[in-house]
């Protein structure tokens, strides 16, 4: 029973080791990260582009019940690294990394279990070879997303949309007045127009090209201190592993206005946007792609929280969430 007890811990093993390779690498890894205020902790309202649920945040430097804006984070960039830590989880934390590693580190010396004999030792490695792969289940649940579905190109020339402005939520892109959503009547109201829906898309065309280029300078002049310093665990992540992630050709299919306020004087935008991209993760040392393609484009559906100082400020990225 040691042999195949040995290639089993073997196994499971090397699948911690490649976990990071399923994971999706473009700017913002497919989770939910950044700060929206004193909104940080309330879902946006959906919109035509995306209608399902925003997911909650996997990384803030927002805690609950206490405000958060882009100058607190900035005067403490640091904070956001140990939020990020913080909202990892248990799986994520030192006292996960112990448990993983104990249960490893006992299939290799053949199991926690590995004094008996018979149908107890046989019954010790099922057990164990069931907890690692519950901890696998868990932990590709925290880094994994679903794609969606490849949606239609633009409409007539411009991706944001303009539409009737719906009772329950903000109003919609195409230079109609951002309103906030019935339940939050305490924050002011902002006007987003055509120049703002410019500047977001602009912004997500700037975010993509220098996280290709590994460029944090570049990204600290268009997002939060926060969102950068995710930017760069997210990049140090794959350096590890000596690869590097490039979207390239990013288009915005569609957007619209989810919702739009200020509070201490900073204005947020939150938007929803559909966009497509080549997406692909390259080995740095044999130039092979490891996941994604360079030749068949994909499409991300995601929701973009903006903030700049009031009134005229530059919008700069704090948040982005996935959907579904």
């Amino acid at each position: 029973m040691r042999r195949p007890a040995f290639l089993l811990a073997a196994m499971a093993t090397l699948a911690f080791v490649l976990l990071p390779a399923f994971a999706e690498a473009r700017p913002g890894g497919r989770s939910s990260s950044g700060s929206r205020g004193s909104q940080t902790y309330s879902a946006p309202p959906p919109t035509q582009t995306a209608p399902g649920a925003a997911q909650r945040f996997d990384r803030t430097a927002t805690q609950p019940g206490t405000p958060s804006n882009a100058a607190t984070t900035a005067a403490r960039p640091g904070m956001a690294g140990a939020a990020a830590t913080q909202n990892r989880g248990f799986l994520g934390s030192f006292g996960g990394a112990l448990l993983m590693g104990g249960l490893i580190g006992g299939l290799l010396g053949y199991g926690l279990f590995a004094g008996g004999a018979g149908f107890g030792a046989i019954l010790g490695m099922l057990l164990q070879i069931a907890l690692i792969g519950l901890a696998v289940f868990f932990v590709i649940r925290l880094v994994r997303g679903r794609r969606p579905a490849v949606a239609a190109g633009p409409q007539q020339g411009y991706a944001f949309q303009a539409q009737p402005e719906p009772k329950a939520q903000g109003g919609l892109g195409g230079g109609m007045k951002g309103a906030m959503a019935a339940d939050k009547p305490a924050l002011a109201p902002v006007s987003i127009g055509p120049a703002d829906y410019k500047a977001f898309e602009q912004t997500l065309v700037e975010i993509n090209a220098a996280w290709s280029k590994r460029d944090l300078a570049g990204l600290r002049a268009i997002a939060t201190p926060e969102m950068v310093s995710y930017f760069a665990q997210d990049m140090r992540d794959l350096e590890a592993r000596n690869w590097r992630n490039e979207t390239r050709d990013v288009r915005l299919e569609q957007g619209d206005l989810s919702e739009a306020w200020a509070e201490e004087g900073q204005d947020y935008a939150t938007v929803a946007m559909r966009f497509s991209m080549l997406d692909a993760t390259f080995d740095n040392a044999t130039g092979a792609v490891v996941e994604g393609s360079t030749t068949e484009r994909q499409t991300a559906t995601e929701i973009w929280t903006f903030v700049r100082q009031a009134p005229a400020g530059r919008w700069m990225l704090s948040a982005i969430q996935q959907t579904g």
